[in-house]
């Protein structure tokens, strides 16, 4: 392992690596910073400019923008009360008192620390276990695949909506648009209308950019302009020792609890950073004080969303199984550069994988230095009205989608998933498990046909083989996870606090 860690370190060295990976993170903030605009839209307004670059820059640089844009939200949420991101929401209950305060210089530089320690400590965790994860994974057939990918699309019952049923209606919508086009087994064209351009299928990207980037656009184009003025003094961006000394126990334990959530498939860092900031409240020998602009409260869910980072990496490079709604993007840049999440991506591309390893580790300490130097500078983001950024977005999404097959139809695809995503969002339904869904969708098929063609048609061999009956009883326990919380969290004789 080291000797590989050493050789992806020469390789993020090299001087287009290193750029890549630095424009990963400045991107990543300016994402971040901007309320509305997401890590997933950034990441898959990116993609399609990575087409013509090597496999190491192009996955490193959207890695790096992951990092970047998950503390870039902090900005926002500590200048103008409005978070960047949802993983920045918790940010604001004393990030923003604290810029009243007139300490937004303090808020920010121990945003920017506490987020770097975060996705440091996470970097190391996802170096130590995501190999020991593929290790196991790649014993599996067929059959494990399969329940594998079933629960991995399970996991969007909590991915995006709050309703379980419209974000499986969402995957399902997925997996359905994952079916289009030539059958691989049979050879046999599907669902394509007669249309020459659908029977390759429809790729994920031009729906990936257009539920995220475009939906966004049209999203503000309702809303209308926004007018933000920043006039917060900003200076002393570093806390003193004495202050960071004072969270250490904050910051280790949101550290651990952001690495755990950002584990467990679709969870990511709005819980990491909401279940971070509410054990600190809990551990706290001053409660009282959560709320009204103390820096404690700013450690807790900025390290807790960025230890998220690292730890939602594990699942996506060793199993195939998205940890998180950005993780599900990224595995799909894996799948537009040849390479398939899962175990054997670490026997095929090892190179690779450690070097994204190295390139996230480097993106944390890159948006340290970035983010202390350059926060006053990246807050005059906020004064963009949208009237001139969305335009913006919206041309880089039809030039983005163009380039992909030099294709006019992959354009009205694009614009066509835009407008869906749009009236979706408006009775609740998610981005995100559509997504999901059609990444897992044409997994789920293969690896359930070829299964049923090897054992027989048997349907038992997915209940007698250990990992595949494991991986069956976690879905339902996934799927049926929000009525048993439900009911855990209402169950007669519980004590009312």
């Amino acid at each position: 392992m080291l000797d590989q860690l050493f050789i992806g370190l020469l390789t993020i060295l090299e001087p287009t690596n290193f750029l890549a990976v630095f424009f990963g993170v400045v991107f990543g903030i300016i994402i971040g910073a901007l309320p509305g605009l997401t890590s997933p839209m950034g990441v898959a307004l990116l993609i399609p400019f990575t087409y013509t670059m090597p496999k190491v820059p192009a996955i490193c640089m959207l890695v790096a923008l992951y990092c970047g844009g998950t503390f870039g939200g902090s900005i926002s949420a500590i200048l103008v009360h409005a978070p960047g991101t949802p993983a920045a929401a918790a940010t604001t209950f004393d990030g923003y008192p604290l810029a009243q305060k007139g300490m937004a210089g303090k808020a920010l530089g121990m945003a920017c620390i506490s987020s770097a320690l975060g996705g440091l400590f996470s970097v190391i965790v996802l170096i130590l276990l995501a190999p020991l994860l593929a290790d196991i994974a790649i014993k599996f057939g067929p059959p494990e695949y399969f329940a594998l990918a079933v629960f991995g699309l399970s996991m969007i019952s909590s991915l995006g909506s709050r309703s379980v049923l419209k974000n499986l209606i969402g995957g399902a919508i997925g997996v359905l648009i994952s079916c289009v086009g030539m059958d691989e087994i049979s050879g046999f064209g599907r669902f394509d209308f007669g249309i020459t351009h659908l029977m390759d299928g429809i790729s994920f990207i031009p729906v990936m950019i257009g539920l995220f980037a475009a939906t966004e656009v049209f999203r503000q184009a309702e809303v209308g302009i926004r007018k933000v003025v920043i006039d917060r003094k900003i200076s002393g961006l570093l806390p003193s020792w004495q202050d960071i000394k004072a969270v250490k126990t904050t910051m280790i334990r949101s550290g651990l609890i952001g690495t755990f959530i950002g584990i467990l498939p679709a969870e990511g860092g709005t819980v990491a950073s909401f279940i971070g900031y509410n054990e600190a409240k809990r551990f706290s020998k001053h409660p009282e004080k959560f709320g009204t602009g103390i820096l404690e409260g700013v450690a807790a869910p900025e390290t807790a969303n960025n230890a998220a980072t690292g730890g939602a990496m594990i699942p996506t490079l060793a199993l195939g199984i998205p940890g998180s709604g950005t993780t599900a993007v990224i595995l799909g840049a894996l799948l537009v550069h040849g390479m398939r999440p899962g175990p054997l991506l670490f026997m095929q591309h090892t190179h690779v994988v450690y070097s994204v390893f190295v390139g996230m580790f480097l993106a944390n300490l890159i948006f340290l230095v970035v983010g202390l130097l350059g926060a006053k500078i990246f807050s005059n983001i906020l004064r963009v009205p949208n009237y001139v950024l969305s335009p913006i977005i919206l041309v880089l999404c039809v030039v983005g989608t163009y380039a992909l097959h030099n294709n006019m139809a992959d354009v009205w695809i694009m614009l066509i998933c835009g407008i869906i995503g749009y009236k979706m969002r408006e009775y609740g339904f998610a981005a995100a498990p559509i997504v999901l869904g059609v990444v897992l969708g044409e997994l789920i098929e293969i690896s359930l046909r070829r299964s049923l063609i090897v054992f027989g048609n048997n349907p038992l061999v997915f209940f007698t083989r250990p990992w595949a009956a494991t991986f069956i009883v976690l879905t339902v326990l996934g799927l049926c996870s929000p009525a048993i919380r439900k009911w855990i969290e209402n169950r007669p004789g519980k004590t009312q606090l």
